[in-house]
């Protein structure tokens, strides 16, 4: 039984056709090199997968998480790096849709549902670590524009998307969970970026530092009103981010499954001529790991479920899942490097990418260790923060 709903086959199959034909070939120089996937964006959008969010009225595919869990799955198994950047350029979509005035609509829903404006998000500073709804970034009122005054970190597509949603102070009093949220065009006067990114895995992905020094933005730009946005952070930030990144790792648990077994199946010793596929141990360790992955894909797409028909625990299965599909990268693909051996161990080998592309997964914010705290409070009735 396929995990993926029947009614969203054909969207994967979209997607796992740009995978096959354009991400896959590129995966290793972009890990390599840590180059962010400029190609693999022009193939997605020439696919028409760039407005997988967007309302069909504006051109776009008006998709729901569960699509997302879809599209970043089928990347992933492909290039982490691509569906990293894709899925936060899908966040960011779904957060401007979500309360987007007609002005909205026309500079930036309906160029993403053509493919020709890439968004992402600017939420994380370091001052504030896994707390992602907090923000030092300054928002000031100056006649017709804002002036946003700050420095965010682990910007995905940083220095490529055409917009960024930043997160800023609500007011000087800065009551937690309280924040407001703003676009900023990359042209901005005042934007710049620090140094390049060249992380452990996940390699392509751009996650650089962004300067907002004092920053002009028109007043428009704001989403929703000054100070309310906690509301995005919950309804619409991190439903979008927790299932993208579940797709994301259990795509990377799933392509190293899969690139162990080919391994395992093509593999015969020379002194005894007898198949590595035909020891009680392998077979006895997929089967294992086989059922991890599936167990992983199956409750993310139970939680888009939830999240899509709004069911009152679909917040609750949205947090575990996403840590649920991490721990799931992180077992597998270090159990399937094992199966590989040394030809699993190469420098720069697929396996390696995987292993290295899954270990971002605890402790990309929030924090496995944060979204268990979180899920925990929501089962004992307790305030979230």
């Amino acid at each position: 039984m396929s995990a993926v709903p029947a009614r969203l086959r054909p969207l994967q199959d979209r997607f796992a056709a740009v995978a096959h034909d354009a991400l896959a070939p590129r995966a290793p120089q972009i890990d390599q090199d840590a180059l962010w996937p400029a190609e693999n964006f022009a193939a997605l959008a020439d696919a028409g997968l760039m407005g997988l969010h967007m309302p069909k009225r504006l051109g776009g595919l008006e998709e729901g998480l569960s699509g997302l869990v879809v599209a970043t799955e089928a990347l992933a198994q492909a290039c982490a790096s691509t569906a990293l950047c894709y899925g936060m350029h899908c966040v960011a979509s779904a957060v401007i849709a979500a309360k987007a005035t007609r002005e909205h609509e026309e500079r930036y829903l309906e160029p993403i549902a053509r493919g020709r404006h890439i968004s992402t998000l600017a939420l994380s500073e370091s001052g504030h670590g896994s707390h992602v709804y907090l923000a030092d970034t300054e928002l000031r009122r100056d006649g017709a524009d804002f002036i946003v005054h700050g420095e965010k970190q682990f910007v995905t597509n940083g220095g490529h998307a055409d917009s960024y949603i930043v997160s800023t102070k609500a007011s000087e009093s800065n009551e937690q969970g309280e924040f407001s949220c703003v676009l900023v065009d990359r042209t901005s006067p005042g934007v710049s970026w620090l140094d390049p990114w060249r992380g452990m895995g996940l390699r392509g992905n751009s996650s650089r530092s962004m300067r907002l020094d004092r920053a002009r933005v028109p007043r428009s730009n704001l989403l929703g009103n000054e100070g309310d946005e906690v509301w995005y952070f919950f309804h619409v930030v991190t439903p979008y981010f927790l299932l993208a990144m579940a797709g994301i790792y259990n795509g990377i648990a799933q392509a190293a499954l899969t690139h162990a077994i080919a391994h395992v199946r093509g593999r015969t010793f020379s002194h005894s001529g007898q198949a590595l596929s035909r020891a009680d141990l392998v077979q006895d360790k997929v089967a294992a790991l086989w059922a991890r992955v599936q167990q992983a894909r199956l409750f993310a797409y139970h939680a888009a479920e939830l999240g899509d028909t709004n069911d009152p625990e679909a917040l609750t299965a949205m947090l575990a899942c996403k840590v649920s599909a991490g721990d799931t990268a992180v077992q597998v693909a270090g159990e399937a490097l094992s199966l590989c051996g040394g030809m699993g161990y190469r420098d720069n080998g697929a396996q390696a990418r995987f292993l290295r592309d899954a270990h971002a997964a605890p402790i990309m914010s929030p924090t496995s260790a944060l979204l268990r705290l979180w899920a925990g409070r929501l089962l004992l009735g307790v305030p979230v923060i």
